[in-house]
């Protein structure tokens, strides 16, 4: 007995074989995060962008949770209440493992993209240096988009030229 899903694969063979293009993406349906062959090196380029910022992330939102002292410390100055620190830390790494799973990784970089956004008020509200603190988190959005759109065609698809 065949299921549904082998019926509907013997389906699609069928229908390429009569219409008489028989082509080797049209045979198997694959996920939009899926690379395409001759994608590969920005697939890879993707994924170690990716990778970095996932690791920067990890750097900042772990110090955080475990509320080390330097963290402490510079938190306070910038006006954040000592007690805020390990939630802040928490969010950021949950927002960073939502990012990090491939079928979730657009809502984690929204979502990192809303963070951000609140690190720039943060900037702002400290009276830091506008180029080299108050917009270094836009400028880390656009590596998590930029790392996000190498690796995923989704994404990809909405930042590629078209022509009109």
């Amino acid at each position: 007995m065949q299921t549904t899903l082998e019926l509907r694969t013997a389906d699609t063979r069928n229908q390429i074989e009569q219409s008489g293009t028989q082509t080797r993406d049209a045979a198997v349906e694959r996920p939009h995060s899926e690379p395409i062959h001759k994608d590969r090196g920005r697939t890879w380029t993707g994924r170690i962008v990716s990778g970095l910022a996932m690791a920067f992330l990890l750097f900042d939102a772990i110090p955080k949770i475990l509320q080390l002292s330097w963290v402490v410390r510079a938190s306070t100055q910038m006006g954040f209440p000592a007690a805020a620190i390990q939630p802040i830390g928490l969010v950021l790494l949950a927002c960073t493992v939502v990012y990090c799973i491939p079928r979730t990784a657009i809502l984690g970089a929204v979502l990192l993209t809303g963070y951000l956004g609140g690190a720039v008020e943060a900037n702002v509200h400290a009276g830091n240096p506008l180029l080299s603190h108050t917009l270094f988190p836009i400028y880390f959005a656009v590596l998590i988009w930029g790392g996000l759109a190498l690796r995923d065609r989704r994404v990809w698809s909405v930042f590629a030229r078209r022509s009109p």
